[in-house]
């Protein structure tokens, strides 16, 4: 696999993390730097080490795999979403609860949400056995640019959040929807 192509894999991967980096800097209040990075670094570690993992497992659970990974990326990032726009309705409908509840990202939903992005990335990974690329240059290229997409866009969506509050809440948990019926579709039709 050439450097070119290795770079476009690498940051066509990063866009679903990139699209739920900007939505968490938009959702949640008390989004830090510390979140910024813990958000870049999850994402970036899990989009390089599902292709990994995608490569050690070869074509030999490849048809599982393809099965169930557009199912669960569907209803771990529906689920989160969905709970995004509650809180974010029920803040909108009772604006004094925006003054004792601030958000805050755990790192349980940080993980599902590294998980449910990087699945594509495995997928991946098994594709990248049968060509034989060489795995370490491809899963430094991923991590790095996915940390960096994802860093630039907690930052974007931090600069959103800050200027459309709750009305960006609901925009972040309906991006998180789309991009996981986005994988569903692409897996399901394509």
């Amino acid at each position: 696999m050439s450097v070119i192509t290795l770079f476009f894999t690498s940051i066509g991967l990063s866009m679903d993390a990139c699209a739920v980096s900007i939505s968490n800097g938009m959702c949640y209040s008390k989004y830090n730097k510390k979140d910024i990075l813990s958000t870049a670094f999850a994402f970036g570690f899990f989009q390089a080490i599902m292709p990994l993992l995608g490569f050690l497992a070869g074509s030999l659970f490849s048809e599982a795999v393809l099965f169930l990974d557009h199912w669960i990326a569907l209803i771990l990032l529906s689920i989160i979403g969905g709970k995004m726009i509650i809180e974010a309705v029920k803040e909108y409908n009772c604006p004094e609860s925006c003054l004792t509840g601030d958000k805050i990202l755990t790192f349980k939903t940080l993980i599902l949400q590294a998980i449910a992005t990087s699945i594509d990335a495995f997928a991946v990974g098994i594709g990248f056995a049968v060509m034989k690329v060489n795995i370490l240059s491809a899963v430094l290229s991923i991590g790095i640019i996915t940390f960096i997409t994802s860093l630039m866009g907690s930052y974007l969506g931090k600069k959103c959040g800050e200027m459309f509050k709750q009305k960006a809440e609901i925009l972040g948990g309906a991006i998180l929807i789309f991009i996981g019926i986005k994988i569903f579709l692409e897996h399901t039709l394509g």
